[in-house]
């Protein structure tokens, strides 16, 4: 299982790391919400290994039978192994090339919030959400356990899918029925 697992893994990493590095390229301009649907969307991609590498493991190593657990339980590790990949590459994609992602996001927000014509309050409680991201966000081990609440929970759901759609219970053998002569 571990061979399986890694592999889709990696596969799963670089594949959602495209979309990081090309994030990273094109932030002169960011479209933030054309980069979420990219972001998400390449999750999907990247996580449809998940599928693979639980029928990959079922067909070619555990005689064509899987149950739930082991199903998501490969799943998982597939998922951890793609997002740990992920925020890795996040790690050095923001300390190093955007550091200043969060004051650009957050002015993005707020003119966005006013724009929708929302009262003061409104953007004021918008202005002290984000400002509390912003400083969240200058602890890296707060941007590493961000990052993974955006990834992860992803590919827990398309675990659990995988699962559920790709357990197989052992296969039923034909019964031999022996007549005893007396």
């Amino acid at each position: 299982m571990k061979k399986n697992v890694l592999v889709f893994g990696l596969i799963a990493g670089i594949i959602v790391d495209l979309y990081v590095i090309a994030l990273a390229a094109g932030y002169n301009n960011p479209n933030y919400v054309e980069n979420m649907w990219l972001g998400y969307g390449s999750m999907i991609v990247a996580f449809s290994f998940i599928f693979v590498g639980i029928k990959n493991f079922r067909d070619k190593y555990n005689n064509g039978v899987i149950s739930f657990g082991k199903a998501f339980q490969t799943g998982l590790y597939i998922a951890l192994i793609g997002s740990s990949i992920y925020v890795v590459t996040w790690l050095i994609v923001y300390y190093a090339f955007i550091p200043d992602f969060m004051t650009k996001y957050t002015a993005h927000i707020i003119a966005q919030t006013k724009s929708s014509g929302a009262s003061l309050a409104e953007i004021n409680e918008q202005k002290a959400k984000m400002a509390s991201y912003t400083e969240m966000y200058k602890n890296p081990l707060m941007v590493i356990v961000l990052t993974y609440l955006e990834i992860l929970p992803v590919g827990l759901v398309i675990a659990l899918i995988a699962a559920l759609i790709l357990k197989r219970k052992i296969k039923n053998e034909p019964q031999v029925v022996v007549a005893n002569n007396l």
